[in-house]
């Protein structure tokens, strides 16, 4: 057998390539929450008895035959809790984010005076932009990851004429981007808590074989303990197992990993490199390969190589050399992913996370 080499990528190519995500970069820019719905893919995702159709039409469209699949939101909220809700059962309290279908609310549940983060979707938003599967995604993924900490749970689901309203826990800290913004770098031990709490959650998607895909500072929330809160999972895959993989182009562009820029297959360990990309801004300032020019950027992503400044432990440096390998076969956590038995709420006095041997990745 003979190896073909690959073949040089010219400046042309190189210009091609860059154009192209610079023209998807400027449609983001004007209303679009990510680069996902703009390509207009469709991701496939399980069932759970529910379709999207069911899910986003208006129950006055349904017609007497159907009118049972009209209540299959209403029917998620039994899975999740034998009493029914509905919108009258909250009071509202001010809008705490926005986004491209809806908002966002603060509320009190009536019946035990606790705080929910309620999202309210807008049905006809979803629909004109084509965005069911993202929605649908959500919703399983948010059913399927109910007990871990480091995940935000969903406690009911409801739906009006117009609307779609998750129930979700409310993270009083904030998102972990406005933390940055004040306090422009982290300092380790806090960086490294962070980390810590970040893997856990993406180990346990993996272990679903769920990828998350969207790892971003804007996505990282608070608790009122400090501890960390994942949350918007509207670009996860599900069914990706093993050595699986995928080839759907999406993400955010500082976040994304060079195989998906590159448009290459990719597997679990893009959330890996996510990971990478976070931690280097918490403790950098920056995402790493950040530059002002968006396309200089994208090239850089692919083809520069890392460099590492002084001001962070080697240990520190080593772990992100590891996540942050262009080469997925050799990223930090491609061999063996994190372990389900360290799957834990880490503490910040429990030793060097950053010491590869300590930490629950192996590389082969």
């Amino acid at each position: 057998m003979v190896k073909k080499s690959r073949s040089p990528v010219t400046y042309a190519k190189m210009k091609g390539i860059i154009s192209y995500f610079a023209a998807l970069i400027r449609e983001k820019k004007h209303g679009s929450t990510d680069l996902l719905q703009k390509l207009g893919t469709r991701i496939p995702v399980y069932q759970h008895n529910m379709d999207s159709e069911c899910f986003l039409r208006p129950e006055a469209s349904l017609s007497d035959e159907s009118a049972a699949a009209a209540q299959c939101l209403a029917s998620t909220a039994q899975e999740l809790q034998k009493s029914q809700v509905s919108a009258a059962d909250f009071d509202y309290l001010r809008v705490i984010g926005t986004g491209s279908f809806g908002k966002v609310l603060l509320a009190k549940y009536k019946k035990n005076n606790r705080y929910y983060a309620v999202k309210v979707l807008q049905k006809h938003i979803i629909m004109e932009k084509e965005a069911e599967g993202n929605i649908m995604c959500e919703r399983n993924v948010l059913v399927k990851t109910l007990n871990h900490p480091f995940l935000v749970r969903l406690h009911f689901s409801f739906q009006t004429k117009e609307r779609l309203c998750l129930v979700l826990d409310y993270a009083s800290g904030g998102e972990l981007f406005h933390h940055l913004q004040k306090e422009r770098v982290f300092r380790e031990p806090r960086a490294r808590f962070y980390a810590a709490e970040m893997a856990s959650a993406l180990g346990y998607l993996h272990s679903l074989h769920i990828i998350y895909r969207d790892l971003k500072p804007e996505n990282i929330l608070l608790d009122s303990e400090g501890h960390v809160v994942l949350t918007d999972f509207g670009l996860c895959k599900e069914g990706i197992a093993g050595r699986t993989t995928t080839k759907t182009f999406c993400g955010t562009p500082e976040y994304l990993a060079p195989e998906v820029l590159q448009q290459h297959e990719y597997d679990r360990t893009v959330d890996w490199w996510g990971l990478g990309a976070v931690l280097h801004e918490m403790l950098y300032g920056l995402p790493p390969f950040y530059s002002a020019d968006r396309m200089k950027m994208l090239g850089n992503i692919i083809y520069q190589p890392l460099v590492l400044k002084a001001g962070v432990s080697k240990g520190g440096r080593d772990f992100l050399k590891g996540l942050l390998n262009k080469d997925r076969a050799k990223r930090l956590g491609a061999k063996r992913d994190m372990l389900p038995d360290q799957l834990c709420r880490p503490e910040p006095c429990r030793g060097p996370f950053f010491s590869i041997s300590t930490t629950s990745f192996l590389l082969g």
